[in-house]
């Protein structure tokens, strides 16, 4: 069903969260009354510096032939279509849903994010650059890969120029991290979680007997999950008549036709699954880019 013949993961290069907070990139909204930072890309960007820094790390990744989406590309590209917000809300406006970062990541679908931040350091008419790059599973938010440094005092020297010479000594342990990881991947599959919620008003609820064997909904959305993860890998977390939840469930990375394989993808397709077999109304959405949740009953709201 799945096709797992891939050589390297897809990255994403961003700034780090600290380098947003130095430079006064991180807007401050209102949450349900709650006040909390998120990260505005649109005008990082704006930022000469984070754009070479950006090509520079690129430029590294590519000639290790790791496939690359760009950030502002992008950018451009959910604008374009008009999907981008500051924050998404629910549709009954009770939170946030979806962030900016979230909402980028579900577009480009990358396999690792790729944080970097950098600082120049000088003294009298020299200069250097110290670094630090985090490689981040997109879906689960875990840290994979680090590599940090200062590169050597340099006089007259661009900022992309130090920052290679700097990175240089450090990228090839910080790619075999990368691979050891992702290697890892490829036989166990993509780590996400999956949440089963059921409407007051729904037709059937988990505990509903669905055969004369006396089998409920529930043990056939285990079968289910069974059947369509890596190697069956999935550990159920909470089961009641309106709520399941499976963490540490293993998705593959790419379909049939090679194609990134996410959360919402698998969300999708077990609402598809119940709609067909019980024609129940069923809608899914994801939360970040690591969890689907799939609500029987009605649409989500």
């Amino acid at each position: 069903m799945f096709s797992q013949a891939v050589n390297k993961p897809s990255i994403m290069v961003f700034p780090s969260d600290d380098w947003m907070e130095n430079n006064n990139c991180m807007d401050v909204i209102d949450n349900q009354g709650l006040k909390i930072k998120v990260p505005n890309y649109a005008k990082a960007l704006l930022n000469d510096d984070l754009v070479q820094v950006i090509s520079t790390i690129e430029g590294l990744m590519k000639e290790r032939n790791y496939p690359l989406t760009n950030l502002s590309l992008t950018l451009k590209d959910i604008a374009d279509r008009n999907a981008l917000s500051n924050m998404e809300t629910s549709e009954d406006g009770t939170g946030i849903q979806e962030g900016p970062k979230d909402k980028l990541l579900s577009t480009a679908r990358p396999d690792i994010v790729l944080y970097v931040f950098w600082k120049i350091n000088q003294i009298g008419p020299k200069k250097s650059v110290t670094f630090r790059l985090s490689g981040i599973d997109a879906g689960t938010n875990k840290p994979q890969a680090t590599a940090e440094g200062t590169g050597n005092e340099l006089i007259g020297s661009s900022l992309p120029v130090m920052l290679k010479t700097s990175i240089l000594s450090h990228i090839d342990n910080f790619n075999a991290q990368l691979m050891t990881y992702f290697d890892e991947l490829i036989v166990k599959g993509r780590e996400i979680s999956v949440e089963i919620q059921v409407y007051e008003g729904s037709s059937k609820k988990l505990n509903s007997e669905i055969n004369d064997d006396g089998d409920e909904l529930s043990d056939d959305i285990k079968k289910w999950m069974k059947a369509n993860t890596v190697n069956g890998a999935f550990t159920p977390q909470t089961k009641t008549a309106t709520k399941m939840q499976f963490v540490s469930t293993r998705i593959p990375l790419r379909n049939q036709d090679g194609e990134a394989y996410t959360a919402d993808d698998f969300g999708t397709a077990l609402r598809k699954y119940l709609r067909k077999t019980y024609s129940l109304p069923c809608s899914n959405y994801i939360i970040g880019t690591g969890k689907a949740v799939i609500v029987i009953g009605g649409k989500s709201q």
